[in-house]
Parts: C-alpha cells; sequence; structure tokens
C-alpha cells in the first residue's frame, strides 16, 4: 500500500505543480473577498505581530524550534503516505536535523515543511476541541496569529540556495509549486480564522470558482488569436 501512494503522489508531481502556478492568479484574488478590518482578521494580526515582538528574543533558541518544526513536518507527511519514521535527529549546535524513514518516500515528504503550517494545523485543531466546550473569543485568533507569523517566519528563512531538500524535488518544480500552495495555505488560514472548517470549504469553492473564469477568460483569449 505505501509503495502505491509513493507512485500515486509522484504521478501527481508536476500536474500539481501546474495546478499551483494556474492558480497564483486566483488565490491572488481570493485575498479581496476577506474583511481585514473584521475583530477576528485584526486580532489574527495582533498575534503575529506578537511573534516577531517574541522572535527578536528569543535568540538561538528560535533556530532549534525551527528546526524541530521542519523535521516534525517531514515526519507528519511520511506517517499520513504510511511510512515508519525510524529516528528524528537534531544536531546539537542547531546547525540541521535529521528524519529517517521506512521506504523510498515521494516528493511530498521532501517538500512539506516549505508550505505546511504544521503548528498552525495544530493549533486550529486545538481551537476546534477547545470551542466545542467553550465560546470562541479573539484570544483564539491572536493564537493562531502567532503561529501564523511562526510559519511565515520559518518558510522565507528556510528556503535558500543552501537547502539540501529543494534540489530533491528539483528547482523548477520548487518555482512552480511553492508560490501557490503557501498562497493557498495562507488563504486557508485566513478563511479558518473567519469561519472555521466550514470556511475553509467555502474558500476552496472560491478558488475553484476564479479559477474556472480564469480558464474561459485564457480560452477566449487564445482564440481570439486564431
Amino acid at each position: 500500500m505505501r509503495i502505491f501512494i509513493d507512485r500515486l503522489i509522484e504521478l501527481f508531481k508536476w500536474p500539481v505543480a501546474l495546478y499551483m502556478l494556474f492558480s497564483i492568479p486566483a488565490y491572488y484574488k481570493s485575498f479581496y473577498a476577506f474583511n481585514f478590518m473584521s475583530l477576528k482578521c485584526l486580532a489574527l494580526a495582533v498575534g503575529i505581530v506578537i511573534f516577531y515582538i517574541s522572535r527578536g528574543m528569543a535568540g538561538a533558541s528560535r533556530m532549534g524550534m525551527q528546526i524541530i518544526a521542519h523535521e516534525c513536518t517531514h515526519a507528519f507527511f511520511a506517517i499520513l503516505t504510511l511510512h515508519k519514521v525510524t529516528h528524528i535527529k537534531i544536531a546539537e549546535d542547531d546547525s540541521g536535523g535529521d528524519m529517517s524513514f521506512k521506504g523510498k518516500g515521494n516528493w511530498l515528504i521532501v517538500i512539506a515543511p516549505y508550505f505546511f503550517p504544521l503548528f498552525c494545523f495544530c493549533a486550529m485543531i486545538g481551537i476546534s476541541i477547545y470551542t466545542t466546550f467553550a465560546p470562541t473569543n479573539l484570544i483564539l485568533n491572536g493564537i493562531l496569529g502567532y503561529f501564523t507569523g511562526y510559519h511565515i517566519d520559518t518558510v522565507v528563512s528556510q528556503i535558500h540556495d543552501k537547502q539540501t531538500d529543494l534540489p530533491k524535488v528539483s528547482y523548477k518544480f520548487c518555482l512552480m509549486f511553492l508560490p501557490g500552495a503557501n498562497m493557498w495555505m495562507l488563504g486557508s488560514i485566513l478563511a479558518y480564522n473567519s469561519r472555521g472548517w466550514e470556511g475553509i470549504i467555502v474558500y476552496q469553492k472560491l478558488i475553484n470558482y476564479l479559477n474556472a473564469r480564469n480558464w474561459d477568460t485564457m480560452i477566449q483569449y487564445i482564440s481570439s488569436w486564431l
């Protein structure tokens, strides 16, 4: 089963990259759908600001936490695709880390830390559990904002020419996939911040609608030149 999943994911590698590249205009337009002046969005923004304030005081521990998050995200996607994680190791000087698993693996495991906000995802699950017993409040939006800032900072700091993961999937793939994937994740976080899990479903429907419109526009443009 694990081998089948790996092969299936590898089969969709370039189609997914093309989809993300094509969807960038839709992701950009989708941000206009959010009310950034709402209290929930303002609380999210406050959380992001608090992260960047605390970031300056974190010192060396910040790098260690980024490496832990990086390797845990690799491990999370390895487990999702039915690979047994054998070890996760962080260098004592916080210069890097290593995660190994059984099996060949796939590109999703390799690229996951560069677009998937693991800590945000955990916070979203935690918020969902909390709100089943207690009413929602703006503090929860602030907490989500804090981890959103953490994700943005981690992705920006870890995408560079010395990163060993990126050549494994090819720089061409990264250029096609990562911009759209990160915009998609940010939009999904904003959607969750506004309306919970239902918001993410509505957000994806909006992306599909915008993509369909952009596709029709592109076809009409090409047809006009034929």
